[in-house]
């Protein structure tokens, strides 16, 4: 069974891999594992996620590591994140800042490691985004079906909910708690994500299935 360790920014994170992630890798003989990147939760400066993503590598040199943490509240110190910021298209900020974890991880750890054993992934532009998947699946978790014409037409105005904005009044979570105040991601979240499924959260988010199917393929090997 392949081995997987997936280093996150909060317990929504947690609960998303182990309630959604870990029974779809289990089954194809992937053992998928989650750890915050510090006891605090919320995602640290890159100087202490780097430590903490070189001590995965070079603890258990049988696993992948994997990321998944939000590009909305990155902190600045992250490889390619000022950049990135310039960029349009969520797939192309996406690529910089991973771009930027993996060449600096593997330049770290020198020729002698398998720069395909470090994954990072990076959610766009937040978790709450995986959520627009469905609007009518969000609006159902929160009690309230009639909501789900409200998150439609804020899922419509983008590509893709992955593209919803990363701006403090207008990210992904802050237009869910514009509909429905009393949102909390860690249940009302959770319970979307689990209700919406993971099908239907590839169809609609294409970074986050590219990340799911390279996943796949080193359980595949």
């Amino acid at each position: 069974m392949s081995n997987i360790k997936i280093l996150v920014e909060g317990p929504t994170e947690i609960l998303f891999v182990n309630e959604v992630l870990k029974p779809h890798f289990y089954e194809r003989g992937t053992y998928i594992k989650p750890f915050l990147l510090q006891k605090a939760g919320g995602i640290p400066k890159y100087s202490i996620s780097k430590n903490q993503i070189l001590n995965t590598v070079k603890s258990d040199p049988s696993c992948l590591c994997t990321t998944m943490v939000d590009f909305y509240g990155m902190p600045t110190d992250w490889p390619g994140k000022d950049q990135a910021k310039r960029c349009q298209s969520c797939s192309e900020k996406a690529a910089i800042v991973e771009g930027g974890m993996s060449n600096d991880i593997a330049d770290h750890l020198g020729n002698s490691f398998n720069p395909n054993r470090f994954m990072p992934y990076v959610q766009m532009h937040e978790f709450e985004a995986l959520l627009f998947s469905s609007p009518l699946k969000l609006a159902e978790s929160l009690g309230d079906r009639k909501l789900s014409s409200i998150f439609l037409t804020i899922r419509n105005k983008f590509s893709t909910p992955e593209e919803i904005d990363d701006h403090y009044d207008t990210c992904p979570s802050r237009r869910i708690e514009g509909v429905f105040e009393g949102f909390k991601k860690t249940i009302n979240g959770i319970t979307a994500a689990s209700r919406i499924g993971l099908e239907t959260m590839r169809q609609e988010c294409p970074h986050f299935n590219e990340w799911i199917t390279k996943l796949e393929n080193i359980g595949n090997q």
